[in-house]
């Protein structure tokens, strides 16, 4: 059995111990702010123990040393270790006001503590920003999630559907969102469904979802509806071939329209439907999650 690494890194307050906690309850062995310098011996002593599941987390704090970590999973795909790079992402917004709610201070932070002070506010501001540029090279090659709009409990949720997923197979998500709360952070291709006619306009149609059956007929019968569907799904079946070729382990497509629940919906539920009989598929709505749809 291949051994399995799953490497967790991203911004500093985007729930990366959560992510963490998931996995353990999953049954892999884990271990948090692990030094880079470490990874191929800890790697190595766990091979000699057996574990075939092991998670790791890293962060700025090891900022002098990032640069080994990029080498080192190379190392490791070849001598045939399936390695999952996770990284989880928040907007700036986002994470000044958690830090600021939880009064912990930045790992990168000139303050003691963050606070309301303008100074302060500044500080941590410059600290995440500066963070930003340490992960960018581990932020390009992982697999994303952005949880500036996730509770706890969903981001578990989309931890453990994301490892269920075969670790040798590239994964193809599927997210609806809408556009008013902006678009996910870590969406790889992005369409703009808006122009499509709108199901919110329809009375009856209003309350319901596109994962509702009287939605998905109503937007069927429009051919500008079934002309979007066919040339999202013909860019994808042109390019996820290349795609996994290039040892991409996921690929996020995210659908977006204004409120993110009916022409959005409808049309990932239909694309991962159309992608599903070929590729390992996974879907999730954004917005829909947000209200407990």
């Amino acid at each position: 059995m291949k051994q399995e690494i799953i490497l967790i890194t991203g911004m500093s307050g985007s729930g990366k111990s959560v992510a963490l906690h998931a996995l353990e309850d999953a049954g892999y062995y884990c271990v948090d702010n692990l030094p880079p310098e470490l990874l191929l011996p800890f790697v190595k002593l766990e091979q000699q123990h057996s574990a075939h599941k092991v998670a790791i987390a890293m962060d700025v704090r090891s900022a002098s040393s990032l640069p080994l970590v990029m080498p080192q999973l190379a190392h490791l795909r070849a001598l045939d270790v399936n390695v999952r790079p996770l990284f989880l992402d928040a907007s700036t917004e986002v994470l000044v006001h958690r830090f600021s709610e939880s009064r912990r201070r930045h790992p990168l932070s000139r303050q003691e503590a963050p606070d309301v002070a303008p100074d302060q506010q500044r500080d941590l501001i410059e600290a995440i920003e500066l963070e930003r540029q340490l992960l960018a090279d581990l932020r390009e090659t992982s697999h994303i999630i952005d949880t500036s709009l996730l509770r706890s409990s969903k981001l578990l949720a989309y931890i453990k559907s994301l490892i269920s997923a075969p670790a040798t197979q590239l994964t193809l998500m599927f997210e609806s969102f809408a556009f008013k709360r902006g678009i996910p952070l870590h969406a790889d291709y992005v369409f703009d469904v808006r122009m499509l006619p709108n199901p919110h306009y329809e009375s009856d149609l209003k309350p319901l979802s596109g994962r509702d059956a009287p939605v998905a007929l109503w937007l069927s019968q429009h051919p500008s509806v079934d002309k979007m569907a066919t040339h999202i799904a013909e860019f994808l079946t042109t390019w996820l071939p290349d795609l996994n070729q290039d040892h991409r382990s996921y690929v996020t497509v995210a659908i977006g329209c204004t409120g993110g629940q009916h022409r959005s919906v409808y049309l990932v539920e239909r694309l991962s439907a159309l992608f599903a009989p070929d590729w390992v598929t996974l879907k999730r709505h954004r917005e829909l999650d947000l209200i407990g749809a």
